[in-house]
Formats: structure tokens, sequence, C-alpha cells
């Protein structure tokens, strides 16, 4: 059993990433970025479309910070 962080053991394939719905025995389980199990197509979808939204925002903020130049000892955005 792998601790999580809510402290209590369980094991990582026990409940959905996105919606803590428990995971049954017998049925499909949707497994993204390696260890992240999630209930149905759709909760695995949404936590792929959360993830590029965060990593859009990421990317626009660090273009953002090396488009400032310093140009005669002044910082200036290009």
């Amino acid at each position: 059993m792998l601790p999580y962080a809510g402290g209590e053991n369980t094991h990582f394939l026990e409940a959905c990433t996105l919606c803590s719905k428990p995971l049954g025995h017998n049925t499909d389980i949707f497994m993204y970025r390696g260890n992240n199990p999630f209930c149905s197509q759709e909760c695995r979808q949404e936590q792929i479309e959360i993830d590029e939204a965060r990593e859009k925002r990421w990317r626009v903020k660090k273009s953002k910070e090396t488009s400032t130049k310093t140009m005669y000892g002044q910082e200036v955005l290009l």
C-alpha cells in the first residue's frame, strides 16, 4: 500500500485522481502520466485539459519574462 497526501495508506489504483470515485476491480482504468488513474475517459480528458491550460499559462509567463531586455541600463519590454 502506498501513502497519499491525505495520510491514509491506500493503493494508488483505488480511486480516480480527479473525482475520487472508487475504481472497481473489474472495470476499465484510464491512466495518464504514469501513476494517475481515472474512472472514465471524461475524467482523464478533463485532467489533460487542466494540465495543458496550466502549462500554457506557464509558457506565457516565461515568454514575458524572457522578452524583457536591458537597454542602456533600463529594462525595456519588447
